[in-house]
């Protein structure tokens, strides 16, 4: 990692920060990316104190124009990333009933078109040199359907059909694409959402263990080191992917009759 620059949406906070702190211990140059300003100061602050090897940038990743413009700004003071981690995620686990006409579009915005602007924006920078790694961090929920998360489900699907064309795509070429989809982690997504916490499917609550953000942090660094293609965490969640696809009738079963009501 010793001197790679390495771009975080979303890394003011969660899983995005915990990938910040591991791949500053590791000797990168970081850079995160998100719309709350004070939040990413005292992250980059926490991070690095001496500021040195973070650098920060106010952005909604959701505007184009914002993610062009700080993209050209960060080339132009740092180079061109290396590896670009999309971890900006949000939206809370509603009902079709619950959710208000607005809510589709928020869940869609963010993670997939902060996603979708953010790789495209930094793949055309990195075409002058030719290589560069995209990580797309994503929610298990993207293999799955289940009962009260009309908008979050939906979004998650789309960023895993975008991680499979984005890896069609370049699979000829020196660029690689990585999806990283994690089950529950204890992270401040549940603090600021507490209604999903309590609506996530039963069976998998029962069996499947919840996560550290210092984990999740390792393994989106190890992934770094391998750029295997996917990576499904924990081992149980894997798993339980597997055996989806196997029988999937079976899982959309389990999956209502154990989910919120």
């Amino acid at each position: 990692m010793n001197d790679k620059l390495i771009l975080i949406t979303g890394g003011s906070s969660g899983i995005g920060k915990a990938a910040a702190m591991n791949l500053y211990g590791q000797g990168a140059r970081i850079i995160i990316q998100a719309r709350n300003l004070e939040k990413l100061k005292s992250a980059a602050l926490e991070i690095d104190p001496s500021g040195e090897r973070v650098s920060y940038y106010s952005t909604d990743l959701t505007n184009q124009d914002q993610v062009i413009s700080a993209a050209h700004q960060m080339v132009e003071k740092l180079g061109v990333p290396d590896v670009v981690i999309n971890s900006a995620g949000a939206g809370e686990w509603l009902s079709l009933k619950e959710a208000s006409v607005s809510h589709y579009k928020d869940t869609m915005d963010t993670p997939y078109m902060a996603t979708a602007l953010t790789c495209k924006v930094f793949y055309d920078l990195m075409q002058s040199r030719g290589d560069g790694h995209f990580i797309i961090i994503n929610s298990a929920a993207c293999y799955f359907s289940f009962p009260v998360a009309t908008g979050y489900t939906p979004g998650r699907w789309a960023m895993l059909g975008f991680s499979r064309s984005f890896q069609a795509d370049l699979s000829d070429t020196n660029f690689k694409v990585s999806m990283i989809a994690f089950g529950k982690v204890e992270s401040p997504y549940f603090e600021n959402n507490p209604r999903s916490e309590e609506r996530i499917p039963k069976i998998a609550n029962w069996l499947i263990p919840t996560m550290s953000l210092k984990t999740t942090g390792e393994v989106i660094a190890r992934n770094i080191m391998t750029k295997k293609a996917v990576v499904i965490k924990p081992f149980l969640m894997s798993l339980f992917v597997f055996l989806n696809r196997l029988f999937p009738g079976i899982f959309r079963w389990l999956m209502r009759i154990t989910g919120y009501k």
